[in-house]
This record gives structure tokens, sequence and C-alpha cells, in this order.
């Protein structure tokens, strides 16, 4: 089935501001929160497609990415919800939750282990434009945290299991009176998971994860531009007892070109000519991002700053298979180091040329002279 964009889902126009898109969120999350909706799925579906919707859209970066790419722009995380299949929001929009109803709100059902996910990471992946052309698989390896194999990330000594918080009782949260409202906060003492660790894992000192160095293959789709993020859910550091996994982030960096210049889907190349070949026409060949060669006819008196289009010849959309285009400007030479041979000819030329040859020195000189006039 195919996703709804997400402005459509939450009822705004492309151009919302922050407060709107903010407004239009806690609307539809208050009205579909699972706490007001027992059981019911459908509800339960809606408030995930609100908060994806607006975890998106409430980050000015991310909202450029999908205003650039659409949902194409997060797809490598994998999952059913275009990169999303695998979010946490029980942990990661609860935060956002909070900011509209405080902690308490729902009657304090946050998993108990959603303090303890581990942390997100980035990774900095710099590709040549003709990588960005193709797409690429690479690997590649970053320090992170793994969940420990001694005790199965529970951070338990094996044969023993966590005990209760004393401080909450075994609930993760904890009451605090403030004038006429009760206020339910995280407990301090167990961060949340409810447990205590009595009898620590040796292997990993309790924390249910190791330091460890870690080497994935990744594949970059064709058409990412520099600035692109890739989210790759649960490839982040493991969380703390068992906890779920953070996510990583990949940023890619496209480097400069020698020879093309891009703008979104287009390319852009400036192919030098002579005098004589603008005046007298020509044929050029170019070279083409996918490695290849294309031949443009250079019609006489083309001007300097002429521009050419090929058709197709540009960079990959991410989201649907054509190609923007590539634009070849004409620029030309005056030459240089004339010999003795070369300035006669050129004088020559001077002395027998006319007005027609050359329009808009004709135009100029004339419009100088009405406001010499004036």
């Amino acid at each position: 089935m195919a996703k709804r964009d997400y402005y459509d889902v939450l009822g705004v126009n492309k151009d919302a501001s922050g407060d709107q898109i903010k407004s239009a969120y806690r609307k539809l999350a208050v009205k579909y929160h699972p706490d007001k909706n027992k059981n019911d799925k459908t509800a339960e579906e809606k408030f995930k497609e609100a908060s994806e919707a607006y975890h998106v859209l409430s980050n000015s970066e991310r909202k450029q990415n999908y205003d650039n790419f659409g949902h194409a722009a997060f797809e490598n995380g994998g999952g059913g919800r275009g990169g999303f299949g695998n979010f946490d929001f029980s942990s990661s929009f609860s935060d956002i939750f909070e900011d509209f109803f405080g902690e308490g709100f729902g009657g304090g059902r946050r998993s108990r282990r959603s303090n303890n996910r581990g942390s997100d990471l980035r990774y900095d992946l710099s590709i040549s434009l003709e990588e960005a052309y193709t797409g690429k698989k690479q690997d590649i390896k970053f320090s992170t945290s793994e969940r420990c194999d001694t005790c199965s990330g529970s951070g338990s000594k094996p044969g023993h299991d966590a005990g209760s918080c004393s401080m909450c009782g075994g609930h993760g949260q904890v009451r605090s009176s403030q004038g006429f409202f009760t206020v339910q906060q995280t407990c301090p003492q167990c961060a949340g998971s409810g447990e205590m660790i009595t009898h620590p894992c040796s292997s990993c000192n309790g924390q249910g994860k190791k330091q460890a160095s870690k080497r994935i293959s990744v594949t970059i789709p064709k058409g990412v531009d520099d600035g692109t993020r890739i989210r790759l859910a649960g490839k982040g550091e493991a969380g703390s007892r068992g906890a779920s996994n953070g996510d990583l982030y990949l940023f890619i960096n496209v480097d400069r070109h020698d020879l093309f210049k891009r703008s979104d889907v287009n390319l852009f190349f400036e192919f030098p000519i002579s005098i004589t070949d603008a005046a007298l026409g020509t044929t050029i060949e170019i070279p083409t991002i996918d490695g290849g060669k294309a031949k443009i006819k250079i019609p006489d008196g083309t001007q300097n700053g002429k521009q050419f289009r090929l058709k197709g010849k540009g960079m990959p959309f991410m989201r649907r298979g054509d190609y923007g285009d590539l634009y070849v400007q004409v620029k030309t030479e005056v030459p240089v180091y004339l010999n003795k041979q070369q300035k006669e000819l050129l004088q020559k030329f001077r002395d027998i040329e006319n007005e027609r040859s050359n329009p808009s020195i004709k135009k100029f000189f004339q419009k100088a002279k009405n406001f010499w006039k004036n």
C-alpha cells in the first residue's frame, strides 16, 4: 500500500509554519492516542502515521529532504513504513507527546525500557558524483556498542534475575504532588526500567552491552544529493538491559566534480570554443556523467553564453526512473599570443566587417547616441 503524503496526513499545506504543523499533530495525537482508543487498530495506525509525519516535518533538515525526495529520502532504513517500519513510537515520540501533555499523560503507560534505548549514531560518507549517479554498495566500519552475549543483554549474571526497584516498586515511574496536581515522572533510581540489577554481569558490568567495532554493508541509492540523510533502523548503539537499539544515520557528502556542476537533478557544463568556431559553426563532442560522449552541433553565429540542452543526460530522480537534463554552455575564448599572420588576417576582417555582422554592437551605439542627445 502506497504511503500517504505527510502533509496530507497532518492536513496542512507545504508552506505551513512549524506552529501550524505542531498544532495539527496535536489534534490528531489527542484524537487517536492508544490510551483513548483501546484495542482499536485503525486508531493506532492513524496515531503512528501522524507521529511519523510530525517526526519528519517538525525538523527542518528532515523536512527539506522530504520536500526534495519524498519518502525515498528515508527508504534505506528498511521496514514497512519507508524507513520507519521499526520505529519505536513508545520511546521516540513519547518526548514529543510530553511537550504537549506532560510525562504523566496516558496513565504512565510509557515503556519501562524506553529510557534505556540505545543512542543514535552518525556516519559521514563521501562519494563521487559518478557514484551518486549510479548508486553503490559499500562496507562501512564504525565503533558502537552491542548486546552482551554473556547475559543476553539483561545486565544480570547468568542464573540471576533483576529485582524490582525499591523506589518505584517496579513501576518505572514515581508520583509527586504539585499543588492540586499529581505529576508522574520517570523513576530516577532505575531510569524507568522498574528493575535493579542485584547480581551484575561480570562481562558488561550490568549494562547489558559492550563496546565493539562493527562492519556493515550499506546501499546508496542512485540520485542522492549532497546532504542527503539515510536512516538505518536499529543499527545504532545497543540499548541498556535489553532495550531497543538506536538508529544509524548516514550523511552523504557528494564531492565536487572537475567538469560538472549540479543543481537538483540537472547538470551544467561549460565548453570553451574559439571565435572562429562560434562564428562559422562546428560540431563538438562532450563527455557525459555516465562515462559516454555526446555530440552537439554549434550553428554559425553562436554567441558567448549560449546554452544547449541534452534531455535525460542529467542525474536520476530518487523517486522515479527518469533523469534530469545536461545543460552545455558555450564559452567563447578570445585568442591570445597571436602571430603576425593571424593579426594581419584579423585586421583584414575588421576592415571588411559591417554593422550587419555585429547587430548587438550597432544597437548599443544607437542607444548610447540617444542617451548623449538627452
